[in-house]
């Protein structure tokens, strides 16, 4: 991982594995936060070195402006890590366009794409919130904690955030162009009530290496009760050094 002060700014490491064969770099959900990925980081160490990102405008980074747009937002994290050298990514909810959009901007791909939560680019309008109490909608689904819920002080810290990152979402229109050269992985909760499995199988059209689903019991943070469960998916992957195929292989 670059050792600058940008990078610093982006990204944050729980398990340092200095010598890691392989690093995992996850992007966060909309109002999501890099601490979010602490749970895969232990679950994946010492095999992986997972690398989480803090967007702006939250925690640490409070009082950052928030990115116009998600092209602006994944233009700067291309930026940031162009010299990563190999790197899987993954990401979930928003956090899977914001990767796929950062890996069509590498000159070297991600040696795979981990995509949860979301329909494919262009189907993702199923997972836009339009519930007025954007907050209200992620207590439902199981991405904010009931005593934030509960908390005055907590509610008016976490709903510009989380609203701001909506907006990159609603504003946020696909361009079409090649597919990835990677392989891409499609993660799924079988009762998540944003994304269907049909969208998530789309996916398939953005590689033109393997594909594959897996689909877990759950709804959209499934995640945050399997952990370990998505660890071993993710560490189940073919080794960075494996030539990518060219077939298409989904299943459960």
């Amino acid at each position: 991982m670059p050792s600058d002060r940008e990078a610093a700014r982006w990204i944050r490491c729980f398990d340092p594995v200095p010598r890691a064969e392989v690093r995992l770099v996850c992007f966060p959900h909309a109002g999501g936060v890099a601490g979010f990925y602490r749970p895969l980081s232990t679950a994946l160490s010492p095999s992986f070195e997972v690398l989480a990102v803090q967007y702006p405008g939250r925690q640490d980074r409070f009082g950052e402006p928030f990115p116009d747009d998600l092209d602006e937002l994944s233009d700067r994290l291309a930026g940031v890590l162009r010299q990563a050298g190999e790197v899987v990514f993954l990401g979930h909810s928003m956090g899977a366009i914001v990767a796929f959009e950062v890996a069509r901007r590498l000159d070297r791909p991600p040696t795979e794409l981990f995509v949860s939560g979301t329909g494919a680019p262009g189907r993702q309008e199923s997972a836009r919130m339009r519930d007025g109490d954007a907050l209200a909608a992620m207590g439902r689904l199981g991405g904010t904690d009931a005593a934030i819920l509960q908390d005055r002080e907590l509610r008016e810290l976490i709903l510009p955030i989380l609203q701001g990152d909506l907006r990159l979402m609603d504003a946020y229109r696909y361009s079409p162009g090649a597919p990835l050269a990677c392989p891409i992985t499609a993660l799924t909760g079988d009762a998540d009530p944003l994304t269907t499995v049909d969208d998530a199988r789309l996916w398939s059209r953005h590689t033109s290496g393997r594909f594959r689903l897996r689909i877990f019991r759950g709804g959209h943070f499934y995640l945050t009760d399997q952990w370990n469960a998505v660890a071993a998916a993710v560490a189940g992957s073919p080794p960075v050094s494996r030539r990518i195929p060219t077939t298409h292989d989904s299943g459960r």
